[in-house]
């Protein structure tokens, strides 16, 4: 008989093992913290047959000792025959019973967490009763965060009985719990928000990454960062090179403004030479989304000028979803070709379906993705000769004097306010 068979004999340790196994999963601990009355707990043994009695006497001794070792007081042993005439009948364990959930605990070693979570449910009942059928289904979860289910309780209650929405989540003012935490533990707090506040107090038709949103806090601003043609803004009380001001506050074009130029890098950016009747905006990659905000851009010429890469033709892309006017500038197969010196490596490139590139943005973003030009191809914004920039603008501003767009002047009341 090879040794391994005789290593398949359930042993003490292996039934500890599968009881784990079971705790950890969390059906034992959810059965008694629900009130489910305990139904002992079997677990089938497998020892060695009659002719393994007779060839192996002394692995059988070895493997039965072991049993004979075992707390009885908290393991009950059921015995079966096996055996006949030619070495006798013996009596062997077949079955181990588990008979109550103290019994359990002890023998796991897990008294100590019962208890505590016992405890952490006894206080979330008198607290936010509401999620106690949440911890009894996730208690192993619960365990987890026994450390700062205080916070997350207490996190929980406050935005439940707050009755201002219009704050930021900095606002929130409960012991051990701040911005920092409230993002750490956004996933748990969503889950306990969700069923603890009242129709009223969340908006479930907006998604849990957006936490804010969701329970009713306000967002961090989103903000346009841009220059004006002649480099400088005047306020009234100053001059000031380049402005950056809340996106929903920009409520109108600046008086004048015709054309819209978007840029892509900081540097080029803060170097654009701003021509009449234009404004320049720093896109900051996909953050160009802020721009969604200033329904007045519809009424501008909109210039966007980013990488030449597959991100870069995503961001034209998105742009164009909220101002399908949007003409790019500088992101075309002659501007690469004569830049093939500068060219870099794109660290992670997007295959996506862009559906509102013109044909020859499409072409290009095509061979970028397939790789027809060489791997991964990227023509950096601040690569581009600035003599290429001036060279572009002097084609574009023709078709932005004041005469060929109309543009809806500042109303009564706007924030934003120009001269």
């Amino acid at each position: 008989m090879p040794a391994a068979a005789a290593r398949a004999w359930t042993t003490p340790a292996d039934v500890l093992g599968l009881l784990r196994k079971r705790w950890q999963a969390g059906a034992l601990l959810s059965a008694f913290a629900s009130g489910q009355d305990w139904k002992p707990l079997g677990v089938p043994l497998r020892g060695p047959s009659a002719g393994e009695l007779a060839a192996r006497f002394g692995e059988v001794q070895a493997w039965a000792g072991r049993w004979e070792r075992a707390d009885t007081k908290l393991m009950r042993l059921e015995y079966k025959k096996v055996g006949g005439r030619a070495i006798g009948a013996n009596l062997i364990p077949c079955r181990a019973w588990i008979d109550s959930f103290s019994q359990l605990w002890e023998l796991l070693g897990v008294s100590r967490d019962v208890r505590r979570f016992s405890e952490l449910a006894d206080a979330t009942r008198a607290s936010c009763p509401r999620l106690v059928p949440w911890m009894t289904a996730h208690p192993m979860r619960v365990l987890g965060l026994h450390a700062c289910w205080a916070q997350l309780l207490g996190t929980v209650r406050w935005i439940a009985d707050c009755q201002q929405r219009d704050m930021y989540l900095r606002q929130i003012d409960v012991p051990g719990s701040d911005t920092k935490f409230i993002e750490q533990h956004r996933g748990i707090l969503a889950d306990l928000l969700d069923l603890q506040l009242d129709d009223g107090q969340l908006n479930l038709a907006i998604r849990r990454t957006d936490f804010a949103g969701r329970y009713g806090f306000r967002k961090k601003p989103e903000y346009v960062r841009f220059r004006l043609h002649g480099g400088g803004v005047s306020l009234g009380y100053g001059q000031f090179s380049e402005l950056a001001v809340r996106a929903e506050e920009v409520t109108a074009a600046p008086p004048g403004v015709t054309a819209v130029y978007v840029a892509e890098n900081e540097i080029t950016y803060l170097a654009f030479p701003a021509p009449e009747n234009a404004m320049v905006i720093f896109g900051g990659g996909y953050a160009v989304s802020a721009l969604e905000r200033l329904a007045w851009l519809a009424d501008t010429g909109l210039i966007y000028w980013g990488d030449i890469d597959t991100h870069g033709f995503a961001i034209l892309n998105q742009l164009r979803h909220t101002f399908p006017h949007a003409r790019s500038m500088l992101m075309d197969r002659a501007t690469l070709l004569a830049h093939r010196s500068q060219w870099v490596t794109e660290p992670s490139q997007i295959g996506a379906s862009l559906d509102l590139l013109d044909p020859d943005e499409a072409c290009l973003y095509h061979d970028l993705v397939a790789g027809t030009l060489g791997p991964s191809i990227r023509l950096e914004q601040e690569r581009v000769r600035f003599s290429a920039l001036e060279q572009a603008l002097r084609s574009q501003q023709p078709r932005f004097r004041s005469s060929e767009l109309t543009v809806h002047p500042g109303r009564p009341g706007d924030v934003a306010s120009y001269p």
